[in-house]
């Protein structure tokens, strides 16, 4: 059976998508020197407290000296393993770019760590960064030992090389052995959601969606920014899947041809194809049945006219599908214009 992701899921304004996307672009976690617990400061004497704001002091400065070498061009130290994938999505001012890391867990020391993002234009002799934020996690693994961090930033369109160090953290009463790190160098090209034309945010793939009782607070975005309203996507490590999982997959249609009696109406179509061996292509595969969303589906509490985005999806089951890999094709289709789009997400089934 296949589940539709649409207007039986969406259970909350989705006007308010933009606003919380763009509030989380500010809640980065920054680091000060001085952070201590409250705890800490009572139990420790005034000495204690110098010495482990000293070593605080010096790990931002540590963190910062590893990032400004990776840009200059200098060998980056790469202690384990750092792997980088994101999304975009259209922000309150710009665009909303949600990230994820993963850490293998096993080749670290310490589960503690420091991370830094910085975010730097392409082509521009500003010194200034669009992205300058350091934020502390305290890593979670499972039995593969592998841990995944998900945060985000709001950025203006455009091409960007965003830095990512990320460093164990140092304990001041062992401050003995070299804090392990690692560098990640990402490329982004962030595309613009407000030119008024028909498009999309990223097709999201998904492990699952969650409905929540309520909205995140605006104080746990920077941690949670798949978090869009009452809904809330955990976003799948790869693209391989097995034949006893499901392929979740959403996405926000932005900008469709609305109406002065706010009437729109907006055809969204799934297509599989699979890739055919020995260099033999691809071969359409199946289709699931076309959403539509419009006034009438979508409700009273919808306006289009004001830029709320259109949420759809699919969840489906990959138990018919054969071993192999597939190129599902999505496209939008703007009723009332005639104007479409496409988009592909490449995936692989196996045992």
């Amino acid at each position: 059976m296949i589940k539709q992701v649409g207007q039986g899921w969406m259970l909350a304004r989705l006007e308010r998508t933009s606003t919380f996307l763009g509030r989380a672009a500010g809640l980065v976690i920054l680091v000060a020197a001085t952070t201590l617990q409250a705890s800490v400061q009572r139990e420790t004497s005034a000495g204690q407290r110098d010495q482990i704001e000293e070593t605080h002091r010096a790990e931002g400065e540590a963190i910062l000296a590893i990032a400004d070498a990776a840009m200059a061009g200098k060998t980056p130290p790469s202690d384990f393993p750092l792997q980088w994938q994101n999304d975009y999505v259209k922000a309150q001012r710009g665009t909303f770019v949600p990230f994820t890391l993963t850490i293998d867990a096993s080749r670290l020391t310490k589960l503690s760590a420091l991370v830094y993002v910085r975010a730097r234009r392409r082509q521009t002799q500003d010194d200034s960064y669009a992205v300058d934020a350091i934020f502390p996690v305290e890593l979670k693994s499972g039995e593969s030992q592998t841990a995944r961090i998900s945060r985000g930033f709001s950025v203006m369109p455009g091409e960007y090389d965003v830095f990512v160090v990320m460093r164990e953290r140092v304990d001041p009463a062992t401050n003995k052995s070299r804090p392990k790190a690692a560098v990640l160098r990402q490329p982004l090209n962030v595309p613009e959601f407000r030119s008024g034309e028909l498009t999309t945010s990223s097709i999201i793939v998904a492990d699952r969606l969650t409905t929540l009782d309520e909205p995140v607070p605006v104080d746990q975005l920077a941690e949670r920014p798949y978090a869009i309203g009452r809904n809330e996507i955990i976003p799948a490590a790869d693209r391989r899947f097995r034949r006893d999982e499901e392929l979740v997959v959403v996405l926000l249609v932005y900008n469709p041809t609305v109406t002065a009696e706010r009437q729109f109406d907006v055809k969204v179509e799934y297509h599989f194809f699979r890739k055919g061996t020995e260099g033999r292509g691809e071969q359409y595969f199946n289709h699931t049945e076309p959403q539509r969303f419009n006034p009438a589906l979508m409700g009273p509490g919808f306006d289009a006219a004001s830029g709320d985005p259109v949420m759809a999806g699919q969840v489906v089951p990959l138990a018919g599908f054969q071993e192999g890999e597939y190129r599902l094709g999505v496209q939008v289709l703007d009723l009332l214009s005639g104007k479409s789009i496409s988009r592909d997400v490449f995936f692989t089934v196996g045992s």
